[in-house]
């Protein structure tokens, strides 16, 4: 029975407390948060013991899940690391490009198993054309959000774009060339809304714009490749894909377009999309892994790519002036 730990038990930490309650081969040892109102009533809440040091904590567990404020998170991944536990760590790793640069150190030599929470990759929708044969040359992302106070410690960047840079790095087999960004801070003192444009060493080029003080909400990305358009709603867990091609599967629609060069097959499909919980199937997959001893779904090192990329963008909004 693997030990699990948590460090810090606010909003998203309880969906964390949750989540682990309903997963197989694991006990829920303990938490801590230095927030001591906030962990006495947690602490009733979900029955769990509330340790009144990290260090404590530590000492009881096999691995750590790590839910608590950015600027925290490279201390604590450290203390876990140099103990010999397995991390998981919300996104983004750690506050800055050094501090994951070490972590990545760390967990090399250390060599217990170490997994970013990435969650969209757990998506259902994305889970559901992550199978096929993607080759995208043009990729066009809307991350927007209502403001929310929690997260403002850092800005849109590494609180919300970094989703779809990982996903993007993750799906695009190629260098990074070139970074163009542009940003607005608004409501806070770092960037609330940005646009950047990501090109490739393949010629693939990624534009994205991500907002935190929104109207609305928007989870959207659109992959084109050759002969195939895909298209991933986050947020309503729905996905669509339209190739060209002549036969068609059972779920699929198949009609023809008048083009320049003649008359093209069409088929648009949408798949089913699993009735998944994206922050319970990442939990698990870091179970997996650690059990099984196996990589993990999202290493350090995807971690740190994202981190690099995310950064390359501040630097661009701040040598521009907009800040």
């Amino acid at each position: 029975m693997l030990k699990i730990g948590i460090f810090g038990a606010g909003h998203l930490g309880k969906f964390h407390l949750n989540n682990w309650k309903e997963i197989e081969d694991v006990s829920l040892v303990g938490f801590y948060d230095p927030d001591t109102v906030r962990a006495e009533t947690i602490a009733r809440e979900f029955g769990l013991k509330n340790y009144a040091t990290a260090e404590a904590l530590i000492k009881d567990i096999d691995a750590v899940d790590i839910v608590a404020p950015t600027p925290a998170h490279f201390q604590l991944c450290e203390l876990a690391i140099k103990n010999g536990k397995h991390v998981f760590v919300e996104k983004p790793m750690c506050d800055n490009l050094e501090e994951a640069r070490e972590l990545v150190k760390l967990v090399k030599e250390a060599g217990i198993k170490f997994q970013v929470g990435h969650v969209e990759r757990f998506n259902p929708a994305f889970q559901a054309i992550k199978n096929l044969d993607l080759n995208p040359m043009f990729i066009e992302v809307h991350r927007l959000a209502q403001f929310n106070p929690r997260g403002t410690e850092v800005s849109v960047i590494l609180d919300l774009m970094i989703h779809d840079i990982d996903i993007i790095l993750h799906l695009v087999n190629s260098d990074v060339k070139q970074v163009f960004a542009n940003g607005v801070s608004v409501l806070t003192d770092s960037p609330d809304i940005a646009n950047v444009r990501i090109e490739f060493s393949n010629g693939c080029v990624a534009n994205l714009t991500s907002s935190r003080i929104s109207m609305k909400k928007m989870r959207k990305m659109r992959l084109f490749q050759r002969d195939a358009y895909i298209g991933v709603d986050f947020l309503e867990k729905k996905a669509e894909i339209i190739r060209m091609k002549e036969q068609t599967e059972e779920n699929e629609i198949a009609f023809e377009i008048n083009t320049p060069s003649g008359t093209k097959p069409i088929s648009i499909a949408q798949p089913d999309i699993s009735n998944t919980n994206a922050i319970k199937e990442e939990l698990q997959s870091f179970v997996h892994a650690i059990i099984h001893q196996q990589s993990t779904s999202v290493t350090e090192v995807d971690g740190l790519r994202a981190m690099e990329v995310a950064h390359q963008i501040i630097q661009k909004i701040q040598r521009a002036g907009i800040n």
